[in-house]
């Protein structure tokens, strides 16, 4: 029986293609994670390491979650939403936006004053702080995030809130509100510990985490998203930010993580 010379090269030509392609991008699809702006660092290192593990690239987006949770219900594209509160993936979920029973959560954050300003090479910032005797205080902006909502709690809690109204100066998020303080532009920003333990381009006179009985918890939720075309390799995210090794990446960025 005669051999056809073009299936036996053809056959020859797709068994080399099949072993000169990665397995995993045959098995999964890349994924889109959108992420809050003061979690995109650990984002970032969580990532690498998932990438490493099992083949699959990730493309982050990060922004304040508000925008976020905007561009979500819009349809932009994302995988899964790594926000900075509960509410947003509550209700991503409640409105059918997120897959029901996917939602956890992922981190609890904690809310810092930091400075740059040589007045408080000594200390004595919190006191400053506390008396309004300061220039121009940075905070994020507490109608969208969830940062700045922590931090007006705060400042209500010790009274301040109204005395200090002429001198707030709103970031959109979390990370501009520090470049504020980076820049010199103001006395002081509180934000996210997790910017205080990354490296930074100058350094602080003054760091103090603000203690968490004055402020409600900064509690992160994720969620996997309904219009994701790679559910399973995003549930496998997921899953990894449970495990020990990512745990490891988020407590040492400045998170608490609980059972």
């Amino acid at each position: 029986m005669p051999v056809n010379f073009f299936n036996v090269t053809f056959s020859r030509t797709f068994l080399l293609l099949i072993i000169l392609v990665p397995i995993g991008s045959w098995a999964d699809e890349d994924l889109t994670i959108a992420v809050a702006s003061n979690f995109q660092r650990t984002a970032e290192k969580l990532a690498t390491e998932f990438t490493l593990v099992t083949q699959i690239p990730i493309r982050i987006t990060a922004a304040s979650t508000s925008n976020l949770y905007a561009q979500i219900i819009n349809g932009a594209p994302y995988d899964i939403f790594l926000a900075a509160d509960i509410e947003r993936p509550k209700s991503l979920e409640a409105n059918e936006f997120a897959v029901r029973g996917s939602r956890m959560t992922y981190a609890i954050g904690a809310l810092m004053l930091w400075s740059s300003d040589s007045s408080f090479e000594k200390g004595e910032c919190v006191a400053a702080l506390e008396s309004g005797s300061y220039r121009k205080l940075a905070i994020a902006n507490p109608e969208i995030a969830p940062y700045g909502l922590a931090a007006k709690e705060y400042l209500q809690a010790i009274g301040n809130w109204r005395d200090a109204s002429s001198q707030l100066v709103f970031g959109e998020n979390i990370s501009q509100t520090l470049l504020f303080a980076v820049t010199g532009n103001v006395t002081f920003a509180l934000v996210a510990r997790a910017q205080v333990v990354a490296s930074l381009p100058v350094d602080a006179t003054c760091i103090w985490k603000v203690p968490s009985s004055l402020h409600s918890d900064i509690e992160q939720q994720g969620v996997l998203l309904s219009n994701s075309k790679s559910l399973e390799s995003a549930q496998r995210f997921m899953n990894f930010l449970r495990e020990p090794k990512a745990i490891a990446i988020i407590e040492s960025s400045g998170y608490t993580v609980t059972e």
